[in-house]
């Protein structure tokens, strides 16, 4: 089996803690990486101490809500707000470092990973959220797809 590349290493760190999730509509995992090592890691689900949407349900899903809306109801903490939130926890700065994430910031998450000093954001999955976009794109911050399209 061949090394990976720096990219597939982080990215399937990304897919692995994924797994840890308890959403029931999507499985979000996110690595920040800074000079190839690993700061922090994040995955989507309910904050620490409280009841899992595995257990209460969904409520977007019991809504009908469409998939890139309406986040203010989720009980959920996105992955890349977890793994934010794991780094200043434990006073680690992530300024200039780069984040893995198995799905496209939504705009909440954009927000964030700006003011955080994030300076790439490397993903594997499309997102519908076209504020995200627009806020990502009056910044300097590098977007890649991974793999490559």
């Amino acid at each position: 089996m061949p090394r990976p590349s720096n990219d597939e290493y982080f990215m399937e760190m990304a897919k692995l803690v994924s797994t840890r999730s308890t959403c029931i509509r999507r499985k979000v995992g996110a690595v920040i990486v800074k000079e190839k090592r690993v700061l922090a890691t994040g995955y989507n689900g309910s904050p620490r101490g409280t009841a899992h949407c595995e257990d209460l349900g969904c409520i977007r899903d019991q809504m009908k809500i469409p998939s890139g809306t309406r986040h203010e109801l989720c009980r959920g903490v996105h992955a890349e707000q977890n793994a934010v939130a794991q780094a200043a926890y434990f006073g680690i700065s992530i300024k200039d470092a780069a984040i893995y994430t198995t799905t496209f910031p939504c705009s909440m998450c954009a927000k964030i990973l700006i003011n955080a000093g994030i300076a790439e954001v490397v993903y594997s999955e499309s997102y519908v959220d076209d504020l995200s976009k627009n806020l990502f794109a009056e910044t300097n911050i590098v977007l890649r797809k991974y793999p490559p399209e």
